[in-house]
């Protein structure tokens, strides 16, 4: 499974750099002065009121989200090539200014990405959004998703927990509970019984759905399923 998505990932990124070559060639960047005064007006709009006002009204009935999230979900829809894609079908048609509005379409979506692009950690520090959890590090297990019923669960240690100090042996975790790799210091390491849990340690364990309400009041963790 880990192989396959790897090798269709991979397709993925081909076919688009292939898609957006071709939609490069597409263009003449003197063809896009005429466009620069109406095209930055109206991706001012879309940037600031079009989409702003779309996303509050399809997320109105949304009750677990407040007017910050919906202002970044609104600011992050950067235009991609989806538009680009559909432009091309007036010229396909032989439509009259099917040019123009190509080029039009082209630069509002360079626009959208330049502008809010580089800006997004900024607004999601402005509306007090952005995530103050550590960066999580990527572990050299290839399974992706689980074996069967089991599946990795990511557990973090705290400075003070219970747990720390005492060997793996001694956790007195269920038998179909293992803790197959611990992250420490930048470090992964292959525990065995006899390792020392210490606080800050970040464990990988390997469960079922059945165990892990037991593993997390062992743990003293909620866990996140961890992805490869």
């Amino acid at each position: 499974r880990g192989s396959l998505m790897r090798f269709h990932d991979g397709l993925a990124w081909l076919v688009q750099i292939a898609m957006f070559l071709t939609l490069g060639l597409l263009v003449f960047p003197s063809e896009l002065v005429p466009v620069i005064g109406p095209g930055t007006l109206v991706a001012i709009f879309l940037i600031l009121v079009a989409r702003p006002i779309s996303v509050l009204v399809c997320l109105a009935p949304s009750r677990g989200m407040g007017i910050r999230e919906k202002l970044l979900i609104a600011w992050v829809g950067l235009r991609g090539a989806v538009p680009i894609i559909l432009a091309t079908f007036p010229l396909v048609a032989g439509i009259e200014k099917a040019h123009t509005m190509f080029n039009m379409v082209f630069f509002i979506v360079v626009s959208s990405v330049v502008l809010q692009g580089p800006l997004i950690s900024f607004f999601a520090r402005f509306l007090g959004l952005q995530s103050t959890d550590p960066e999580r590090p990527h572990y050299p297990i290839g399974m992706v998703g689980g074996i069967g019923d089991k599946s990795l669960v990511e557990f973090d240690v705290k400075q003070g927990s219970p747990i720390a100090g005492r060997r793996v042996l001694n956790l007195g975790l269920p038998a179909s509970g293992l803790i197959v790799l611990l992250h420490r210091d930048g470090h992964f390491l292959v525990p065995s019984g006899g390792t020392v849990i210490e606080g800050g340690d970040r464990l990988l364990v390997l469960t079922n759905q059945e165990s892990l309400p037991e593993i997390r009041s062992i743990l003293g963790s909620h866990g996140r399923p961890q992805r490869a």
